[in-house]
C-alpha cells in the first residue's frame, strides 16, 4: 500500500517546512481561491439517469411533400431516423488528506474552505468539457442524412478586431436561421480578452441601436444579433490533443477556437452520480480524509446548432 498523499496546511504552497503557516496572530479573514463562475450548465440539455452506463438519444428527420396526381396511389415516404449515445465518462474525483496534528496546531477552519474548493473544481471540469463539446459539435457532420452539420467561421483576426467579431457573429446568426435552428435559447460564449474587446465596439453599445447592446461606462455587453454574449474562462483555448488530463473523448485542438455560439441541444449531458462529498475520519493515519465525486458523460447532440468561430 502506497503512502496518502497529506495536504501539509502549514506549508505554503505545499512546498517547505511544514510548520511555516502556525501559530502567528489570526486576523479573522481566510483568504480562499476566488470561486470559478460555471455557466455552462443551464445552457445545454442535461438527463439524469438512476443506473446504466449510457443513454440513447433518438434523432428524428424531417417530412417532405409533394404534389399529388389525381388518382395515383398515395403509399407513404420515409422519415430518417439515427441516435446519439452518450456514456458515462470514469468517475471524477477531486480530494485532500487533512492531518489531525495539522488541524490541532491550526487556528483557522480548514475543512470548510477545502469542501468548497474541492466541489468547484469539479464543477469547472464539468463546465470546461461542456464547451469542448460544444466545439466538437461545430466540428461534426450530422448522423440524419441530408441534414446539416455543424458550422465554423474563420477569420486570421478573429481573436483581435472587433469588427470581424461582430460581422461573425452576424454571420452566426444567419447560418443557424438558415438550418432552422429555433431563435430562442442560442447563446454566445467568449474569453474575456474577446468579450472586452466587443465591448469597446461603439456600434454594439450605442443605444441608439438598441437598450440591450450593452454599456461601455460598465464594460458590459448583453445581447448581439439575438445572442446574450456570456463572458467565461471555460471557451476552450489550448491544444488538448495529447493532454492525458483530458478524457479521450474530448481531446481536440481547440488553440485556435476563439468563441462558441450554441442552441441548447448542440450538447448534451447523462447525469448517473450527482456531485457529492464524502468526508471520513481515518484512525490509521490520523486525519480527515476527503473526497468529492461525480460520474456525468458529455457529447454533441445536434452539430447543426453549434457555430465554433475560429482564428484561421
Amino acid at each position: 500500500m502506497t503512502d496518502t498523499v497529506v495536504s501539509r496546511t502549514g506549508q505554503v504552497n505545499h512546498a517547505g517546512d511544514a510548520l511555516a503557516l502556525f501559530l502567528k496572530v489570526f486576523s479573522g479573514e481566510v483568504l480562499t481561491e476566488f470561486e470559478r463562475t460555471t455557466l455552462f450548465t443551464d445552457k445545454h440539455f442535461i438527463r439524469a439517469i438512476t443506473s446504466g452506463k449510457s443513454a440513447q438519444f433518438p434523432l428524428i428527420g424531417k417530412a417532405s411533400s409533394r404534389y399529388h396526381t389525381p388518382g395515383k396511389w398515395i403509399d407513404g415516404t420515409q422519415i430518417d431516423h439515427a441516435e446519439k449515445v452518450i456514456a458515462i465518462d470514469d468517475l471524477l474525483i477531486a480530494d485532500t488528506f487533512i492531518a489531525n496534528i495539522d488541524e490541532a496546531m491550526n487556528h483557522y477552519d480548514v475543512r470548510g474552505p477545502y469542501s468548497q474548493e474541492l466541489g468547484r473544481e469539479l464543477a469547472q471540469a464539468f463546465d470546461t468539457n461542456v464547451a469542448r463539446v460544444m466545439a466538437l459539435a461545430a466540428r461534426a457532420s450530422n448522423p440524419l442524412n441530408g441534414r446539416p452539420g455543424g458550422t465554423r467561421i474563420s477569420n486570421v483576426n478573429m481573436d483581435t478586431d472587433k469588427d470581424v467579431l461582430r460581422t461573425s457573429i452576424f454571420s452566426a446568426a444567419q447560418k443557424l436561421d438558415e438550418k432552422n435552428v429555433p431563435a430562442e435559447d442560442r447563446t454566445a460564449f467568449f474569453r474575456p480578452a474577446q468579450f472586452y474587446i466587443m465591448a469597446q465596439d461603439t456600434t454594439l453599445v450605442n443605444k441608439f441601436y438598441g437598450e440591450t447592446g450593452g454599456d461601455l461606462g460598465k464594460g458590459s455587453l448583453n445581447t448581439v444579433a439575438g445572442f446574450p454574449i456570456v463572458k467565461s474562462n471555460n471557451v476552450p483555448g489550448a491544444d488538448d490533443t495529447a493532454n492525458t488530463d483530458v478524457h479521450a473523448k474530448y481531446r481536440a485542438d481547440y488553440s485556435k477556437t476563439v468563441g462558441l455560439i450554441s442552441h441548447k441541444m448542440a450538447a448534451g449531458t447523462v447525469k448517473l452520480m450527482d456531485l457529492a462529498m464524502d468526508a471520513q475520519y481515518e484512525p490509521r493515519r490520523q486525519g480527515t480524509f476527503m473526497v468529492a465525486k461525480y460520474a456525468v458523460g458529455h457529447d454533441w447532440l445536434r452539430p447543426e446548432c453549434a457555430v465554433e468561430l475560429y482564428k484561421g
